[in-house]
């Protein structure tokens, strides 16, 4: 990943949890993820929200950790992305991961789906998380695919 891309980051806290990331962490997790320039607005919801989107545009009746939206894929790249903090903080505690890992991770896997990374077969998902793995590395989380 390249820290000449360019990052405008709005995000929005529409949330009651207690235990969030800060704006700086989360522009930290984005920026290590940069492919190109990228105008994005990043919303934590809580359930209510994020079932209600999940609802809307996926057709399924749950909130779900994180939905990626791509506005304009042209350069800089325009998106939003929203995580649902109660799903991660569920999840986390779950898979036996810190919050703030967790947080990073869904981070940085939405930020690579804003730019075109997805995990629809198996080829793709191997290239995916690999990267995902690398980035969490090199922020010094663990690798996020582990089972404990």
């Amino acid at each position: 990943m390249d820290s000449s891309h360019k990052l405008s980051l709005s995000v929005q806290y529409a949330s009651n949890a207690k235990e969030v990331p800060t704006r700086s962490q989360f522009r930290r997790w984005v920026s290590v993820a940069l492919l190109q320039d990228v105008q994005m607005v990043l919303r934590i919801v809580d359930e209510i929200e994020g079932r209600a989107l999940n609802q809307s545009y996926r057709g399924k009746d749950y909130a779900t950790n994180v939905l990626t939206f791509v506005y304009d894929d042209s350069d800089p790249l325009y998106g939003d992305v929203v995580i649902c903090a109660p799903v991660v903080a569920r999840e986390a505690k779950e898979q036996g991961k810190s919050l703030r890992a967790h947080f990073a991770h869904l981070t940085i896997h939405a930020a690579l789906h804003l730019q075109g990374y997805d995990h629809e077969t198996a080829r793709d998902a191997v290239k995916m998380e690999a990267l995902e793995t690398a980035l969490m590395l090199k922020l010094r989380y663990p690798a996020p695919y582990l089972v404990s």
